[in-house]
């Protein structure tokens, strides 16, 4: 079977071997047919809140956070329509926040593509920095009692607005609402404890699921710390176009924006496969192998204990060099030493939970990578470098039947499937 692959900007065309090959996808929505209109109907009757208009006051100082590059939010058609219906607002009131969490803070070209050249030139922007502590102020306190430190310019502000796109996360249940604010917008060491070794190993921090998932409810806790007056969120296609949005109340809004994600996202299957073909979605997010987790923990949830996950995904932005991920993943000489390590007592470094969950999809299954790191790196890093896709599938069901199932994720976590 012939499957075009989420690769880069481009895509990768692979002929799939086998005779019993299932391809699964998300349901495809068709965008909206006027998205304005449809952004400025969901801002004048948002979900549980008052109009967007009536919210903010001429003389309010307002805090708009955004996601970084490594979320594909077509943030530079948004911001044009949001400013226009805060045009009784000046736009020396407002201060973009480019929610980074604990990534690295984008650069001015990336700035750029990601707002727009009229916003860049009319309105301010800041790169938030987890590990800048001069930049941040206390909101509050956690539900361990620690102090939740917050963007200085976020919390400062009369007005706090925050924009972001719902998909399933295989972490928080869902992305969107106010994820976009904790961890985007926090201090390291409030993310670090966000990321702990015992939550992130919860069962129930998991894809597709917000009642009970102890991730999902550190972010509401701490994104509530200070008022959040409007969030503006939205669903995506393949194509990036905007579907629906789900604008207002941060709870609301946000879990309207999830039950949609949820029918049209999550695809069940009626059995587990021993070979899974995956991606991380293409450019943006299959920029390096952090964010390639993601796309093998989507395989994760159906392929067979044992089984064997291809994964295509270009890393063109290595590991990335910056953090700790490719640290902990080259200290340890296998993934069950990288998990004995996080979960002794008293173990915390940044960027251990992706190393973390890397190391549990491991210890079920092989994974393979088709990048373009170094075949030495992406050993080191316990996966099976692979030059050409469709060969590596064909030698793994050489070796354990030629009519073995296949899957393929062609978009990798923009599907999300479970095992019914």
């Amino acid at each position: 079977m012939r499957v075009r692959l989420q690769y880069g900007r481009e895509g990768l065309d692979v002929e799939i071997p086998g005779t019993d090959v299932t391809v699964v996808e998300p349901r495809f929505v068709p965008g909206l047919p006027d998205e304005r209109a449809a952004f400025q109907e969901a801002v004048r009757r948002p979900i549980g809140a008052r109009p967007l208009r009536e919210i903010v006051k001429a003389t309010d100082r307002v805090a708009v956070v955004i996601p970084d590059l490594t979320r594909p939010l077509p943030t530079d058609r948004l911001l044009p329509w949001f400013f226009e219906e805060l045009g009784h607002v000046s736009p020396e009131r407002f201060t973009i926040v480019n929610g980074t969490g604990s990534h690295r803070v984008n650069t001015l070209d990336e700035l750029l593509a990601m707002v727009g050249p009229h916003v860049l030139d009319r309105y301010r922007v800041v790169n938030h920095n987890a590990h800048d502590p001069d930049t941040m102020l206390p909101a509050g306190k956690s539900r361990d009692g620690e102090t939740v430190y917050l963007n200085r310019e976020y919390v400062e502000a009369d007005r706090r607005i925050v924009l972001g796109f719902v998909e399933p996360h295989f972490m928080a249940g869902f992305s969107g609402g106010l994820k976009g604010i904790f961890p985007a917008v926090a201090d390291i060491a409030s993310i670090m404890r966000y990321h702990d070794a015992r939550t992130i190993g919860d069962a129930r921090s998991t894809w597709g699921l917000l009642e009970g998932n102890p991730t999902q409810a550190v972010i509401r806790h701490n994104g509530s710390l200070l008022p959040l007056d409007f969030c503006l969120n939205v669903t995506l296609n393949r194509k990036r176009e905007i579907t629906r949005f789900f604008c207002g109340h941060p709870i609301a809004a946000h879990e309207e924006g999830c039950a949609f994600s949820k029918e049209t996202a999550m695809v069940a299957c009626e059995r587990p496969f021993p070979i899974v073909v995956t991606t991380n979605s293409g450019y943006p997010l299959d920029q390096n192998l952090y964010q390639t987790v993601k796309g093998m923990s989507a395989a994760a949830q159906i392929v067979a204990p044992g089984g064997f996950i291809a994964t295509a995904s270009r890393c063109n932005d290595g590991f990335p060099e910056h953090g700790n991920f490719k640290k902990l993943l080259f200290d340890h000489g296998s993934p069950r030493e990288v998990l004995d390590a996080i979960e002794a007592p008293g173990f915390s470094l940044y960027d251990q939970w992706e190393a973390q969950l890397l190391a549990l999809i491991r210890l079920k299954a092989r994974v393979g990578l088709l990048s373009e790191l170094p075949a030495d790196e992406v050993r080191r890093a316990y996966l099976e470098p692979i030059a050409d896709l469709g060969a590596a599938v064909a030698g793994e069901l050489a070796r354990i039947g030629e009519d073995a199932p296949v899957a393929v994720l062609p978009e990798g976590p923009q599907t999300i499937p479970y095992v019914s």
